[in-house]
């Protein structure tokens, strides 16, 4: 019997992974017999995952083409609002319902991450594992859900704040407290640390843009 295929395997998952960590970016033209090839399936689930995505506005519409969808900067804006918000709950969630082995898997990655704060693609992803496990330690289903659709358009972000030098370290240092808050019961705690990341991290990125702007003004 052969090893199970590791990652994803259905389409949606595939294509939703694939703009995530780059590998498609905001304005890339998706072509379902190009997909289809790369992810060794049939064109009808790629049609269909598409549709999918499209309906959840990852995907726009140029001419009779689609393409990953990219934010201005009021999209921007409002999704950090939003995800400030959720983020804050799920860490107060976290600091009053995680078991004492989800709080220590948090103390966990937050060390083993430690040793990624240089290599901005590394981190980037385990930012998003570090996250993903907080909504879980929640314990709340719905909170998870939104968040889960929150990320997702994260991903039509062209480029992580965490990639902005020494923003690696500042971002483990903050989540070392969102840990330590979590770590205490602490729910006021834990809510204020993990919105400050998040207003931080915001902070970052329109440095960013700014920056961008500026070269190819």
């Amino acid at each position: 019997m052969s090893a199970p295929r590791p990652g994803p395997t259905d389409a949606y998952a595939m294509i939703l992974e694939a703009i995530d960590l780059g590998t498609y970016r905001p304005g890339d033209r998706l072509v379902e017999s190009e997909l289809a090839e790369r992810f060794g399936v049939s064109r009808t689930p790629i049609r269909e995952a598409l549709q999918r995505l499209e309906t959840q506005s990852l995907l726009a519409r140029d001419g009779r083409s689609l393409i990953v969808a990219s934010l201005d900067h009021n999209q921007t804006a409002e999704l950090y609002v939003v995800r400030g918000e959720l983020e804050g709950l799920a860490a107060r969630l976290a600091a009053r319902h995680a078991t004492v082995e989800e709080v220590r898997v948090l103390r966990d990655m937050v060390e083993a991450d430690n040793d990624l704060r240089d290599d901005p693609a590394a981190l980037a992803r385990a930012n998003r594992r570090f996250h993903k496990q907080i909504h879980l330690a929640s314990h709340n289903r719905y909170l998870v859900q939104q968040l889960d659709l929150v990320h997702r358009s994260m991903a039509l972000m062209a480029t992580s704040s965490l990639a902005v030098e020494g923003r690696g370290h500042i971002a483990q240092a903050e989540h070392d407290k969102i840990v330590r808050m979590i770590e205490q019961r602490d729910e006021d705690g834990a809510d204020e640390a993990l919105r400050l990341h998040i207003s931080v991290a915001f902070t970052t990125r329109l440095k960013q843009e700014a920056a961008r702007r500026e070269e190819e003004g």
